[in-house]
């Protein structure tokens, strides 16, 4: 059987140097016609979630999520410019990404907060959005709970790529809330080190298995071929 892996996005992969924060206070000002005085709160939420909290720290009231999703895409592709050139891919990401495509059973896309058009254009910003499966992957606008986008994954890659539907997972974020989905939804989960929570943090949110940054790509490919064949 397959293995899923799916990585989050904002310090797993890369680190976007405040550019997201700029991205939702731009698309709370496109909605709501005013400025934000109170920055989002992300920290592995989804972008449902961090928008409805935006509106609700102003004291206003969520607008639909249809009003919300093309500012939220427009404030996006406004920055990628910026992303580019004040982010950066975090180290090791590169080569980790590509080993783990050329994998034999691994199915490497992403279970990210950010809705799709923004996933896309924090990895493009990097050239990195060539080397995972973006089409199967489960985004911020998908669900409001992250747990739940752990199913919406794997129901696009048994599309995409005719896998069982009981195909394992494993979720690879820097949160405790990363760590909280994959024990929620039944996935396996890495846990990585690489944002603003320490090893120990990740260690008591559940994860046993945490990796101080990506750099050691040997390591994440021997914990993630010990998964595929636990599966077997």
């Amino acid at each position: 059987m397959p293995l899923i892996v799916l990585w989050d996005i904002d310090h797993t992969l890369i680190e976007n140097s405040g550019v997201s924060k700029e991205i939702y206070a731009a698309a709370f000002e496109g909605v709501a016609g005013r400025a934000a005085d109170l920055p989002a709160r992300t920290e592995g939420r989804t972008d449902r979630l961090i928008l409805a909290g935006m509106f609700r720290d102003h004291g206003m009231e969520p607008p639909e999520w249809t009003l919300i999703q093309p500012a939220l895409e427009a404030a996006g592709a406004a920055r990628e410019a910026d992303l580019a050139r004040r982010g950066r891919a975090l180290p090791g990401v590169r080569e980790a990404l590509t080993t783990v495509a050329a994998e034999p059973g691994l199915i490497s896309s992403v279970l990210t907060g950010n809705i799709q058009a923004n996933a896309r254009v924090k990895l493009r910003a990097f050239g990195l959005d060539r080397l995972v499966d973006l089409g199967c992957g489960a985004y911020g606008a998908d669900a409001t709970d992250r747990a739940d986008l752990v199913d919406v994954a794997r129901g696009r890659v048994h599309a995409a790529y005719g896998t069982p539907p009981e195909t394992p997972v494993v979720l690879i974020g820097d949160t405790p809330r990363d760590v909280q989905a994959a024990l929620d939804s039944g996935a396996h989960v890495i846990a990585v080190a690489s944002g603003v929570h320490s090893t120990d943090e990740l260690k008591q949110a559940g994860a046993t298995t945490v990796l101080t940054d990506l750099t050691d790509t040997a390591a994440l490919i021997r914990h993630l071929r010990t998964l595929a064949h636990a599966e077997h």
